[in-house]
């Protein structure tokens, strides 16, 4: 089992703009002033490209499927959180809380990913979504899966909920660590991975935005696993997307950290250090529209493809 690949596939955005669905609560939304709707789609899509490039350039597998036509998905930027593949041969698919994001989960890209990549279980939670009262789960948003530890981590939110997130754990033999983290108007954070990010032999984290009681439980997890705890400043979290940053390898199995222009402008130079330790490469990318617009960053616009064991694709 590994905890980074070299695969990712990325959505192409036909129709990027401000999701008001979405911003009921993703308090990291902001609307482009003074852009028209056809200036916001062109800049994002010049980010996108741009980010595409750069992964690519590095030696990263990048598979690109560009959105429906006059989609009305104007999140699709972000597949990470409809979809997460697994080396134990599962793809998942997860109950989203705004209704416009549900138009994201498409069978095309379903079917290309089983056929390409021999995928042989299609785990589908969306089922949370017809209950009574709903409950929700946005993939890797939600969760930051320690892929060898099989451990997921979970900020709750009300579109991180235990109910789904049990169902995942007991179906993909994960354990749940739960806690709670709050955002820059003490909202509870949407997505755990806005805060965190957990690579092969350490993990970036905002401990200041999280739960006083929850804090020690989660450093003593993190230590346990044998992760370089690296802290993130709250300032950094909600400012400046540091904590969505994900590690990736290359084709030379050199690591490499994706993050944001914004987010490595942040740093420190303290945190520059430890990062350089324990990566190859620090990539980073000017993506200032799509995190504005959309409340997300680098991490959020990357769905990883871990390759079931024994594929030969």
């Amino acid at each position: 089992m590994q905890q980074t690949t070299d695969t990712i596939l990325m959505i192409e955005p036909t129709n990027f703009c401000y999701n008001q669905d979405a911003a009921e609560t993703n308090k990291f939304q902001k609307q482009a002033e003074g852009l028209t709707p056809a200036e916001v789609q062109e800049k994002a899509l010049q980010e996108f490209r741009q980010m595409v490039q750069q992964l690519q350039q590095i030696g990263v597998d990048v598979n690109v499927i560009r959105d429906v036509e006059n989609s009305r998905t104007p999140d699709s930027i972000f597949p990470n959180n409809w979809f997460s593949t697994h080396q134990s041969g599962q793809l998942v698919t997860y109950p989203m809380a705004p209704a416009n994001r549900r138009q994201e989960r498409r069978q095309d890209i379903i079917d290309f990913l089983m056929q390409k990549y021999g995928y042989r279980d299609h785990l589908k939670l969306e089922h949370f979504e017809e209950l009574s009262e709903p409950k929700f789960l946005e993939g890797t948003g939600s969760m930051i899966l320690d892929r060898v530890n099989k451990t997921a981590y979970a900020a709750l939110s009300p579109r991180t909920e235990l109910e789904p997130l049990q169902e995942f754990c007991n179906k993909l033999a994960y354990k749940p660590v739960t806690f709670r983290a709050y955002g820059p108007t003490g909202e509870l954070i949407y997505h755990t991975n806005v805060m965190m990010c957990l690579a092969d032999t350490f993990v970036v984290v905002s401990l200041d935005v999280v739960d006083a009681k929850d804090r020690e439980v989660l450093r003593r997890q993190f230590e346990s696993t044998g992760k370089e705890i690296i802290e993130l400043t709250a300032d950094q979290t909600h400012h400046r997307f540091a904590g969505n940053m994900l590690q990736l390898h290359n084709s030379k199995r050199e690591k490499i950290l994706v993050m944001s222009e914004a987010a490595y402008n942040s740093l420190s130079e303290d945190q520059l250090v430890k990062l350089n330790k324990h990566n190859e490469h620090l990539l980073y990318f000017p993506i200032h529209l799509i995190e504005q617009c959309g409340g997300g960053s680098v991490r959020c616009m990357i769905a990883e493809i871990y390759k079931p064991e024994g594929s030969v694709s």
